[in-house]
Protein backbone atom coordinates (compact mmCIF):
# COMPACT_ATOMS: atom_id res chain seq x y z
CA UNK A 1 0.00 0.00 0.00
CA UNK A 2 1.56 3.18 -0.78
CA UNK A 3 1.58 6.53 0.89
CA UNK A 4 0.35 9.68 -0.72
CA UNK A 5 2.21 11.95 -2.33
CA UNK A 6 2.65 15.38 -1.18
CA UNK A 7 0.64 17.04 -4.17
CA UNK A 8 -2.12 14.80 -3.74
CA UNK A 9 -2.86 15.60 0.09
CA UNK A 10 -2.48 19.25 -1.02
CA UNK A 11 -5.00 19.50 -3.28
CA UNK A 12 -7.30 17.68 -0.76
CA UNK A 13 -6.35 20.64 1.60
CA UNK A 14 -9.02 23.26 1.06
CA UNK A 15 -6.73 26.34 0.41
CA UNK A 16 -8.16 28.58 3.32
CA UNK A 17 -5.11 28.06 5.22
CA UNK A 18 -3.78 31.65 4.41
CA UNK A 19 -6.83 33.54 4.47
CA UNK A 20 -8.61 35.06 7.77
CA UNK A 21 -11.34 32.98 9.47
CA UNK A 22 -14.59 33.95 9.03
CA UNK A 23 -16.06 36.09 11.36
CA UNK A 24 -19.87 36.14 10.27
CA UNK A 25 -20.78 34.31 13.34
CA UNK A 26 -19.27 36.40 15.64
CA UNK A 27 -21.11 39.71 13.95
CA UNK A 28 -24.51 37.91 14.51
CA UNK A 29 -23.80 36.77 17.81
CA UNK A 30 -23.38 40.39 18.72
CA UNK A 31 -26.32 41.77 16.93
CA UNK A 32 -28.29 38.45 18.80
CA UNK A 33 -27.21 39.67 22.36
CA UNK A 34 -28.24 43.50 21.68
CA UNK A 35 -32.03 41.77 20.99
CA UNK A 36 -31.65 39.57 23.54
CA UNK A 37 -29.78 42.44 26.55
CA UNK A 38 -32.77 44.97 24.76
CA UNK A 39 -35.88 42.44 25.57
CA UNK A 40 -34.42 41.62 29.10
CA UNK A 41 -34.03 45.48 29.62
CA UNK A 42 -37.51 46.59 28.37
CA UNK A 43 -39.43 43.02 29.87
CA UNK A 44 -38.17 44.40 33.67
CA UNK A 45 -39.05 48.19 32.82
CA UNK A 46 -42.62 47.03 32.18
CA UNK A 47 -42.66 44.57 35.24
CA UNK A 48 -41.49 47.26 37.62
CA UNK A 49 -42.83 50.63 36.09
CA UNK A 50 -46.56 50.94 35.25
CA UNK A 51 -46.98 52.88 31.83
CA UNK A 52 -46.35 56.26 32.48
CA UNK A 53 -44.51 56.24 35.54
CA UNK A 54 -40.75 56.74 36.33
CA UNK A 55 -37.55 56.36 38.48
CA UNK A 56 -35.46 59.02 38.61
CA UNK A 57 -31.96 57.64 38.73
CA UNK A 58 -30.37 60.99 39.01
CA UNK A 59 -32.29 64.07 39.72
CA UNK A 60 -32.85 66.68 37.12
CA UNK A 61 -30.97 64.32 34.85
CA UNK A 62 -31.64 60.75 34.30
CA UNK A 63 -34.84 58.69 34.68
CA UNK A 64 -36.14 55.10 33.68
CA UNK A 65 -39.61 55.91 32.63
CA UNK A 66 -41.97 53.51 30.74
CA UNK A 67 -43.18 54.97 27.51
CA UNK A 68 -44.93 53.47 24.79
CA UNK A 69 -43.84 54.99 21.16
CA UNK A 70 -46.39 54.44 18.49
CA UNK A 71 -44.48 56.22 16.44
CA UNK A 72 -41.03 56.49 14.91
CA UNK A 73 -37.77 57.96 15.85
CA UNK A 74 -38.47 60.25 18.72
CA UNK A 75 -42.35 59.81 18.71
CA UNK A 76 -42.71 61.66 15.16
CA UNK A 77 -45.74 60.50 13.47
CA UNK A 78 -47.28 58.97 16.87
CA UNK A 79 -50.12 61.39 16.80
CA UNK A 80 -50.97 60.42 13.53
CA UNK A 81 -54.65 60.03 12.61
CA UNK A 82 -54.19 56.65 10.79
CA UNK A 83 -51.86 54.55 13.73
CA UNK A 84 -52.75 51.38 11.74
CA UNK A 85 -51.01 52.74 8.67
CA UNK A 86 -47.94 54.41 10.43
CA UNK A 87 -47.57 51.38 12.52
CA UNK A 88 -47.26 49.24 8.94
CA UNK A 89 -45.29 51.23 7.06
CA UNK A 90 -42.83 51.60 10.36
CA UNK A 91 -42.85 47.46 10.54
CA UNK A 92 -42.14 47.46 6.53
CA UNK A 93 -39.19 49.76 6.65
CA UNK A 94 -37.72 48.12 9.75
CA UNK A 95 -38.32 44.40 7.47
CA UNK A 96 -36.40 45.62 4.53
CA UNK A 97 -33.60 47.54 6.63
CA UNK A 98 -33.00 44.11 8.50
CA UNK A 99 -32.39 42.56 5.07
CA UNK A 100 -30.52 44.82 3.90
CA UNK A 101 -27.84 45.06 6.68
CA UNK A 102 -28.05 41.51 6.97
CA UNK A 103 -26.70 41.69 3.13
CA UNK A 104 -24.57 43.81 4.47
CA UNK A 105 -23.56 42.56 7.38
CA UNK A 106 -22.71 39.09 5.02
CA UNK A 107 -20.15 40.85 3.10
CA UNK A 108 -19.02 42.81 5.38
CA UNK A 109 -18.93 40.03 8.05
CA UNK A 110 -15.93 37.91 6.81
CA UNK A 111 -13.40 40.17 9.23
CA UNK A 112 -14.35 41.46 12.61
CA UNK A 113 -13.86 45.05 12.20
CA UNK A 114 -15.56 48.22 12.91
CA UNK A 115 -17.71 48.04 10.15
CA UNK A 116 -18.78 44.81 11.11
CA UNK A 117 -19.31 45.37 14.42
CA UNK A 118 -21.18 48.51 13.79
CA UNK A 119 -23.70 46.98 11.49
CA UNK A 120 -24.36 43.67 13.77
CA UNK A 121 -25.18 46.96 16.47
CA UNK A 122 -27.44 48.83 13.94
CA UNK A 123 -28.72 45.15 13.16
CA UNK A 124 -29.72 44.29 16.46
CA UNK A 125 -31.59 46.96 17.27
CA UNK A 126 -33.36 47.10 14.63
CA UNK A 127 -34.42 43.75 15.24
CA UNK A 128 -35.37 44.65 19.01
CA UNK A 129 -37.54 47.41 17.79
CA UNK A 130 -39.39 45.72 15.00
CA UNK A 131 -40.49 42.84 17.88
CA UNK A 132 -41.78 45.50 20.22
CA UNK A 133 -43.75 46.81 16.72
CA UNK A 134 -44.83 43.49 15.59
CA UNK A 135 -46.16 42.10 19.36
CA UNK A 136 -47.14 45.10 20.78
CA UNK A 137 -48.19 48.08 18.12
CA UNK A 138 -45.57 50.19 20.06
CA UNK A 139 -42.04 50.46 21.15
CA UNK A 140 -40.54 50.38 24.98
CA UNK A 141 -38.64 53.45 25.98
CA UNK A 142 -37.32 53.63 28.82
CA UNK A 143 -34.40 55.75 29.17
CA UNK A 144 -34.65 59.61 29.89
CA UNK A 145 -32.46 62.40 29.52
CA UNK A 146 -32.74 65.86 30.94
CA UNK A 147 -29.41 68.17 30.33
CA UNK A 148 -30.23 71.63 31.37
CA UNK A 149 -33.60 73.08 29.57
CA UNK A 150 -33.33 70.36 27.31
CA UNK A 151 -35.08 67.24 27.32
CA UNK A 152 -33.79 64.23 25.04
CA UNK A 153 -36.92 62.04 23.82
CA UNK A 154 -37.25 59.00 25.72
CA UNK A 155 -35.22 55.74 24.40
CA UNK A 156 -34.15 52.55 24.84
CA UNK A 157 -30.89 50.38 24.25
CA UNK A 158 -32.41 49.04 20.54
CA UNK A 159 -32.17 52.72 19.96
CA UNK A 160 -28.66 53.52 21.78
CA UNK A 161 -27.12 50.34 19.95
CA UNK A 162 -28.52 52.14 16.50
CA UNK A 163 -27.08 55.41 17.56
CA UNK A 164 -23.17 53.63 18.39
CA UNK A 165 -23.55 51.72 14.97
CA UNK A 166 -24.08 54.87 12.91
CA UNK A 167 -21.19 57.21 14.57
CA UNK A 168 -18.90 54.01 14.37
CA UNK A 169 -19.74 53.47 10.25
CA UNK A 170 -18.86 57.29 10.37
CA UNK A 171 -15.63 57.03 12.15
CA UNK A 172 -14.99 54.48 9.68
CA UNK A 173 -15.79 56.97 6.94
CA UNK A 174 -13.66 59.75 7.76
CA UNK A 175 -10.70 57.75 9.35
CA UNK A 176 -7.67 58.32 7.09
CA UNK A 177 -6.95 55.32 5.00
CA UNK A 178 -3.85 54.06 4.91
CA UNK A 179 -1.93 55.03 1.41
CA UNK A 180 -0.26 52.28 -1.00
CA UNK A 181 3.49 53.65 -1.89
Amino acid sequence: MSSPNKTTYEAATPATANEPRDRRSVALAIAAAVVILDRITKRIVVQQLPNGQAHTVIPGIFRITDVHNTGAAFSMFAESASPTTVRNILVAFSVIAAIVLIGMLWRAGRALTLSSVALALILGGAVGNLYDRIRYSYVVDFLEVHIGNYHWPDFNLADSCIVIGACLLLIEIFRPQPTDS
